[in-house]
């Protein structure tokens, strides 16, 4: 048995003017002071009404930690907030919806937050406002944080942190800096790929994965490429939200465990670090038999008739389009050097050991084959186990 969740989602030009509707009487706001400079969370209380003015709580950092989302909470229990407001990328969704959780059930621990649990119904509303085009955490059930005395992210997940509302707004990404468009562009793609290749894709999650897919492959180089272009911004934007249902109604896989302790081990930003990690992790995976690539390839109107045959499919339109936008293909062309890859490899694969995409990827690895991987990636070398 499954479930599939998702909030009600408001999208398209002008989906701001629905927070007008919404009236909360003690509103906070969750963003970061980018969204503060670039004049955004103004726009939020514009949209809300010259009587309202909701608290704003603006120190969200760019990999999110622990430690911020429980200041996030102290301030949500100082406002008693009946709505919640976040606005900006990933890190501030996933901050303000590990914060919300804890605000609106202070005996749970944040450690002891779990997808197999059930909570009380929320007193408050989380409304999701994404300002960047990749992560999908507007929708998702789950958050990643940094624990900045171990250096590794921490993966949460539960039902209850999903947002009441989304809104979907393209207007919001007009100050996407090329470099940003890249990595979350890359990040929808390996959502896309993910979750229907996963262990846990199932009916209903797969055509998401697909349209999602097939969004970013379309229009991830022209959002890159010209900053005019609103049409492919807006095209991404949904394809991000889309990946994200996918997922929150799938799961990710190996290539984000990977990802995820290369980012917090080496402070490497999450698009890129996905970047770098999917293709090595799909070989391993097809290595291992019982795949889902050439039928994904497929369905991309390549013509597969093995698993080994769709992998190259799909691993040819990801280095074509990845050399377009620059995106790095090894971890050495991030100028991580020789000796500070060997020094910080057992911590690497110490954090990929321990996350829980590898529950839901095809083929686990041991932790040899982990530090391989790791390997193959630095170098560019094939995955040949």
């Amino acid at each position: 048995m499954w479930q599939f969740n998702s909030p009600e989602i408001i999208f398209g030009e002008d989906a701001l003017s629905r927070l007008a509707e919404k009236r909360p009487r003690c509103p906070v706001l969750i963003t970061d002071v980018t969204m503060v400079e670039l004049g955004y969370s103004q726009m939020i209380i514009d949209h809300l009404g010259s009587d309202i003015q909701p608290r704003v709580f603006a120190e969200v950092d760019p990999e999110p930690s622990i430690q911020t989302t429980e200041r996030a909470c102290e301030f949500m229990n100082e406002a008693t907030p009946d709505t919640i407001i976040a606005l900006g990328g990933g890190s501030v969704l996933d901050v303000a919806k590990v914060a919300w959780f804890l605000y609106e059930h202070p005996s749970v621990k944040l450690d002891e937050i779990s997808i197999f649990d059930t909570y009380s119904p929320p007193k408050s509303q989380l409304i999701a406002v994404p300002t960047t085009s990749g992560s999908g955490a507007e929708v998702t059930v789950g958050a990643v944080l940094t624990d900045r005395n171990s250096r590794r992210k921490v993966t949460v997940y539960a039902y209850e942190l999903q947002a009441t509302m989304v809104i979907v707004d393209p207007s919001l990404t007009g100050e996407m800096p090329r470099q940003l468009i890249a990595d979350t562009g890359v990040d929808v793609i390996s959502h896309a790929i993910e979750s229907y290749t996963g262990a846990w894709h199932n009916d209903f999650s797969d055509g998401l994965s697909v349209q999602a897919l097939r969004l970013a492959l379309r229009f991830l180089t022209r959002s890159w490429a010209d900053e005019n272009d609103q049409g492919a911004r807006e095209h991404m934007h949904n394809a991000a939200t889309i990946a994200g249902l996918a997922i929150t109604n799938s799961s990710i896989a190996l290539g984000h465990a990977l990802a995820h302790s290369l980012g917090a081990i080496l402070s490497i930003p999450h698009g890129r670090a996905i970047g770098i990690m999917l293709p090595y992790s799909m070989t391993y995976t097809v290595n291992g038999g019982g795949t889902r690539y050439a039928e994904l390839a497929r369905q991309l109107g390549h013509s597969a008739g093995s698993e080994a045959e769709g992998l190259a499919e799909l691993l040819n339109v990801l280095q074509t389009l990845f050399n377009t936008i620059s995106q790095p293909s090894t971890i050495r062309e991030l100028g991580v050097s020789s000796t500070e890859f060997e020094q910080a490899l057992p911590q690497l694969v110490a954090g990929a050991a321990e996350d829980h995409q590898l529950l839901t990827t095809v083929r686990v690895p041991n932790e040899d084959e982990l530090g391989r991987l790791y390997r193959c990636a630095y170098d560019g070398l094939e995955v040949d186990f």
